[in-house]
């Protein structure tokens, strides 16, 4: 798969996670060590099955009327390995009440059997302008 495609997915799966759907990003996330996740709560998590678990725990937060729209600013891959980084703005469902995000992004990828696969992933909320 070709990172444009591969990107086309991650998208698609930012777009689940934020409708209460784990499943998607945890697909395209690697079972192979190392991994690591840096995630908006501050929490630095390593291997395949932390990542997974939180990733399951933060979707299920929210509900499923959720929007999600990447804002590529970089993205490459070479060989073996690719990242992108950027925004994900974001509006999910939480008990009901409408919130609104915008993380900044970085992610890289490693091909895994001719798949990429998400080994890391640092996501922290974009700071207001003044």
């Amino acid at each position: 798969m070709d990172i444009t495609t591969f990107m086309q997915k991650r998208g698609q799966a930012g777009l689940a996670y934020c409708q209460g759907e784990a499943s998607p990003i945890n697909a395209l996330a690697t079972d192979s060590d190392p991994a690591s996740f840096f995630g908006p709560d501050g929490q630095v998590l390593q291997g395949p099955n932390s990542i997974k678990a939180a990733y399951e725990k933060g979707a299920a937060l929210f509900g499923p009327e959720g929007t999600s729209r990447l804002e590529i600013i970089q993205c490459e891959a070479e060989a073996v390995i690719g990242y992108w980084c950027g925004l994900q703005h974001a509006e999910v469902k939480m008990d009901g009440e409408s919130v609104f995000m915008t993380l900044r992004i970085t992610e890289l990828f490693r091909r895994e059997d001719d798949e990429w696969k998400l080994v890391h992933r640092h996501a922290d909320m974009l700071k207001p302008k003044d």
